[in-house]
């Protein structure tokens, strides 16, 4: 009896040995295992980040006394329009650089934001109306056209309100032209228009 239970214990003895290797050599192999990286979406750029205006500086809180570094050149902020038709709204911001030069600037979201350049056209002798418009050799289609009522401030050399007629029209390489007529004037003042990315400009604002 004595010789059974020295053979119990014993075999207890070796398998309470082979479950202790057993569990070192598990706790091992986790111990060599590398902590998985947070999975990347395909598609994405790791590096990209999401909130590219806290960074750039946000176009839609532009406002006169910021400034504006468009390719390099930077722009001031002079006055700005906030122009509406319907539930539709946009603004447009007086901008110019050390040498003088005047543009404008149309922060719009419709639905995705859209940043534009604007230069004065002289000269023109075409209007708005015909679907198609061809100036300097280029053909631009109608797009839209309408009524819109704007506020103004700081520097636009607008009333402080009023009503705007608008034409815009698109070439087929993406560049745009705008007629706008501003109040009873009558006449219409023509534009160039290039969108931007979001790489071409940064905005400093005003210190506060």
């Amino acid at each position: 009896m004595n010789g059974g239970i020295a053979s119990v214990v014993f075999g207890l003895g070796c398998l309470v040995a082979v479950l202790g290797i057993v569990i070192a050599v598990i706790a091992w192999r986790r111990s060599q295992r590398k902590p998985s990286s947070p999975p990347v979406a395909k598609g994405t750029d790791p590096f990209h980040t999401k909130d590219e205006d806290a960074l750039r500086g946000d176009p839609r809180t532009l406002k006169a006394g910021d400034i504006v570094e468009i390719r390099g050149t930077s722009w001031a902020v002079r006055g700005s329009l906030r122009l509406s038709e319907g539930s539709w709204g946009w603004t447009e911001h007086l901008i110019d650089d050390a040498a003088g030069n005047q543009a404008w600037l149309s922060v719009e979201e419709d639905p995705d934001l859209e940043v534009v350049l604007w230069h004065e056209v002289a000269d023109v002798t075409v209007g708005p109306g015909p679907k198609n418009v061809d100036i300097d050799g280029r053909s631009y289609r109608s797009d839209e056209s309408g009524t819109a009522r704007f506020t103004s401030s700081g520097t636009t050399g607008l009333d402080p309100a009023g009503t705007v007629r608008y034409h815009d029209y698109e070439a087929k390489d993406g560049a745009l032209l705008s007629f706008e007529s501003y109040g009873d004037a009558g006449t219409w003042e023509a534009a160039r228009g290039e969108s931007l990315v979001r790489a071409e400009f940064r905005i400093y604002p005003q210190a506060q």
